[in-house]
């Protein structure tokens, strides 16, 4: 079934159709819930929350996008509203200074060490790098989702990687 069947299949209420707009899309919308929340009831919580929305937003879906990035943005902000009520983000005054360095990774690095390392960082430094870093959207995209302005959107990105950096260092990775 295309996308555009699935859709219409799904605004008539067709609950096969919702099915299987879910299991298309619920584990790389899972897996952005999860390295964002780093819990996986949290994360099984904000994907089930997300998908509510979802179906009862679809009417109002313009298609200006596709549905995929449709459902990941409304599963990101689900997903950071669960941040925000889980745990009041921290406000630090960070001086400026190079954002825009960038991390060299070795070509060896194992995926494994980068999840755990990510994994660690406060939640705050982990939603700014998930969202810039993993997910691709840009410092004025993450400023907005997450209330903030774009100068504390760079810095926690720039704490972030300095915290990947020491964090793999210890495995022996710089």
């Amino acid at each position: 079934m295309t996308e555009a069947e699935l859709l219409e299949a799904c605004l008539r209420q067709d609950r096969s159709a919702q099915k299987a707009l879910y299991d298309r899309y619920k584990n790389a919308m899972y897996t952005v819930a999860y390295r964002m929340l780093n819990n996986r009831e949290l994360a099984e919580d904000a994907l089930q929350e997300a998908f509510v929305k979802v179906f009862r937003a679809l009417p109002k879906f313009r298609k200006e996008s596709t549905l995929g990035a449709w459902i990941k943005t409304i599963v990101v902000r689900t997903t950071l509203s669960k941040i925000k009520k889980q745990k009041k983000q921290l406000t630090e005054s960070l001086e400026e200074i190079h954002l825009n360095k960038q991390i060299t990774w070795n070509n060896h690095l194992d995926a494994e060490y980068l999840e755990k390392a990510i994994q660690a960082l406060p939640d705050g430094y982990r939603a700014v790098f998930v969202l810039i870093e993993v997910e691709g959207y840009s410092h004025k995209e993450v400023a907005e989702m997450l209330g903030i302005s774009s100068g504390t959107s760079k810095s926690q990105l720039f704490y972030a990687k300095k915290r990947l950096r020491a964090s793999l260092s210890q495995y022996g990775y710089e």
